[in-house]
């Protein structure tokens, strides 16, 4: 389990992977996968579906790098996603497949969700999904969640935000993994502060790589991670220009991960976006 990894590394190395969109594109995704297990990844996160949508094929695509890759596939699941009676089947799927890794989430709600289903939902937050998938498993399972290093964007304060997770470590988190973060120095202060709070389970960073002047968009603005300066105006000068932009967005990923491996973090996560010659390419320059 991934809680082992943990327990046996300096730094834990992992990606993210969404399924695919449309069924033609499954070998697609498998192939990416292939690509990135090439990396030695510890392990591969296997997100539910963009905005919160159903996605039937995360545990077949993450069965696939459990079974195949010989790797620890960690799935997501979402308060939005699922009901009790939903979420029993699931663990029960999960089971079956040998896979023990979760990452509960609260998750975006879909635009086909109404008001009266939203606001109905038989989890609203993700400590009571922690907790219930923890009554339900007990230590047969790995328990992840979400953190934001600037706090959620619906929490009043970081202080109120603080007092969310540690509602969600109580409920047996076993590890963190934070919302894209473009600036180490942010994630720094949110672990001490973590550490001050007496939450010390180990946290992994968020890596995003912008190596499109068009990826912040959508992404930042449902993770209020604010940009720096530094990234800002690698943007504005190479934006128009894909090969640099390429370059130097893979440069500040790359730049980032050997500052917080330096400072010791325990683990670093980099949102893959499908993509395996963007995090080949930041791996190459660490």
């Amino acid at each position: 389990m991934i809680k082992d990894i943990f327990g046996s590394k300096k730094t834990v190395l992992s990606f993210e992977v969404f399924p695919p969109k449309k069924d033609d594109d499954h070998a697609g995704v498998l192939k990416t996968i292939d690509e990135l297990a090439k990396l030695d990844p510890d392990f591969i996160s296997v997100t539910y579906g963009a905005g919160g949508s159903n996605s039937k094929k995360t545990v077949e695509i993450a069965s696939y790098i459990r079974q195949k890759k010989g790797l620890e596939a960690l799935c997501h699941m979402t308060c939005v996603g699922y009901t009790k009676k939903d979420l029993d089947a699931a663990l029960a799927q999960l089971k079956e497949e040998s896979l023990n890794n979760i990452l509960a989430l609260r998750g975006d709600r879909p635009v086909s969700m109404t008001d009266e289903q939203f606001n109905g939902r038989e989890f609203m937050y993700a400590n009571e999904m922690v907790g219930y998938i923890r009554d339900k498993m007990g230590n047969n399972v790995c328990i992840g969640g979400a953190c934001y290093p600037e706090k959620h964007p619906e929490s009043a304060s970081l202080e109120e935000d603080i007092k969310n997770i540690r509602r969600k470590v109580d409920a047996g988190l076993d590890f963190m993994t934070t919302q894209m973060c473009f600036d180490n120095e942010l994630f720094y202060r949110y672990f001490d502060l973590l550490d001050k709070n007496g939450i010390r389970i180990p946290v992994t960073c968020g890596i995003m790589p912008i190596t499109k002047a068009g990826q912040l968009g959508r992404s930042v603005t449902l993770s209020g991670s604010s940009v720096p300066k530094k990234l800002s105006d690698i943007i504005a000068l190479h934006g128009d220009d894909p090969e640099r932009m390429f370059e130097y967005g893979t440069r500040y990923a790359a730049d980032q991960i050997k500052d917080l491996k330096s400072h010791g973090v325990r683990g670093i996560h980099i949102y893959a976006m499908n993509n395996s010659k963007t995090v080949s390419a930041i791996l190459s320059l660490i």
